[in-house]
C-alpha cells in the first residue's frame, strides 16, 4: 500500500506524463523538492528527540511537527527490497530502476513532511528511526542535515521499560536484552552519522541539552544555519499554539514536553537496574564508552559530560 501510494504521488507530481501531451521528463531527473534543506531528528526512542523537535518547533523559521511513522516505514520497505536479490531483480524487470524508485520514495516522503503541518522556511522531520537509513536519506535530499540525539543507554532503556514504549525487537521485561538492543541500534545510527560527515550530522547529547540548553541550542542552530531566537528556550509557551508546537496524544513524550526543560528524568534509572546487569554493563553496552559515558558510574557525572559536549565544536 505504501509503495502504491508513493508511486501514485510520484505520477501526480509529474513522474510520467502521457506521450505527446507534455515534454517527457528525463527519467533520472530528481523530482521537485529534493533540493530542500530538510532537517531530520533521529536517535533511539526516549533519547530526547521529542524535546529537541519541540524546541526547534518554537523557532519561528522551523516546523517539525509530530512523528509521521510512515516515513521510516517506506524507507525500511525500500531497504528490504534492496537486501533481497530476488526483489531487486523483480523491480528491475518491472522497469523500476533505482532512479525511478528514489524519485518515488522522495516524492512520498516530501508529500508527508510538507503537508502534515504548517508551512515554514525550514521543514523538519522527527521520526527517530529514520537515522538508521541516514546515508540513503542524504542521497534523496543532499542538502538535508541530521541531528543525532544521544542519551545514556541506561536511562534510555529504563525509560523504554517503565513507560512501556513498544519498539520492535525490545523485550520490555528484560533490562539485559533491551540494553543489548539499544547498543545495536545506537551503533548503527552512530556509524550512519559518521559516514555522513560532521557537516551533515551533529551528535547532540540529551544531558547537555537539559543541563546547558542555551549553549547546546546555540551549537545546534549554528550547525543548521539558523538565526538565534530565545523562543527555543521556552518551547512550553508555544504548545498547541498557532504556528507553535503541535503535540500528539499518542506520542509517549507529549506529557513531558509540555513542561519547561528540567532535570527530572536525568538519573531516574539509578538504583533501578538489576545488579547482575550492572556487573556486565561494559560488555552488554560497549557503545556507552564509545559515546563518552562511564559504564561503571552510578550515577555518572553528567555535568562533566555536558561541559565536554557543549564546548565541542562551539560556534564562534
Amino acid at each position: 500500500a505504501l509503495l502504491a501510494g508513493a508511486l501514485l504521488v510520484w505520477l501526480w507530481r509529474g513522474g510520467a506524463r502521457p506521450a505527446g501531451a507534455q515534454r517527457r521528463r528525463e527519467l533520472d531527473a530528481p523530482v521537485e523538492g529534493r533540493e530542500l534543506p530538510l532537517i531530520f531528528i533521529g536517535g533511539v526512542p526516549r533519547s530526547g528527540t521529542t524535546l529537541m523537535r519541540a524546541m526547534l518547533d518554537a523557532h519561528p523559521d522551523v516546523r517539525c511537527g509530530q512523528e509521521t511513522r510512515v516515513v521510516p516505514r517506506i524507507l525500511q520497505m525500500r531497504q528490504h527490497w534492496m537486501r533481497s536479490q530476488k526483489e531487486s531483480v523483480r523491480l528491475e524487470q518491472a522497469g523500476v530502476s533505482k532512479a525511478v524508485l528514489d524519485n518515488a520514495i522522495a516524492a512520498f516522503c516530501l508529500e508527508v513532511i510538507v503537508r502534515h503541518g504548517d508551512t515554514a522556511p525550514r521543514l523538519c522531520n522527527k521520526d527517530p528511526l529514520v537515522l538508521k537509513m541516514g546515508t540513503y536519506v542524504l542521497e534523496l535530499f543532499p542538502n538535508a542535515k541530521f541531528l543525532f540525539m544521544v542519551r545514556d543507554g541506561r536511562a534510555t532503556v529504563h525509560s523504554i521499560i517503565t513507560r512501556k514504549v513498544t519498539i520492535t525487537g525490545f523485550d520490555l521485561t528484560s533490562y539485559r536484552q533491551c540494553l543489548t538492543k539499544w547498543n545495536h541500534a545506537v551503533e548503527l545510527m552512530y556509524q550512519q552519522c559518521k559516514s555522513m560527515g560532521a557537516d551533515k550530522c551533529l551528535v547532540v547529547r540529551y544531558e547537555a541539552l537539559v543541563l546547558r540548553p542555551r549553549e547546546t541550542l546555540r551549537r545546534v542552530l549554528a550547525f543548521l544555519q539558523l538565526p538565534w531566537d530565545d523562543a527555543v528556550l521556552h518551547h512550553e509557551r508555544y504548545i498547541n499554539q498557532p504556528n507553535g508546537v503541535a503535540l500528539s496524544n499518542v506520542e509517549r513524550s507529549s506529557d513531558q514536553v509540555v513542561r519547561p526543560v528540567n532535570l527530572d528524568a536525568l538519573d531516574k534509572w539509578v538504583g533501578q537496574i538489576p545488579a547482575d546487569v550492572r556487573a556486565d554493563m561494559a560488555e552488554l553496552a560497549p557503545m556507552l564508552s564509545v559515546l563518552g559515558y562511564d559504564p561503571w558510574a552510578n550515577p555518572p557525572r553528567y555535568e562533566a559530560t555536558a561541559d565536554a559536549a557543549v564546548t565541542e565544536r562551539r560556534p564562534p
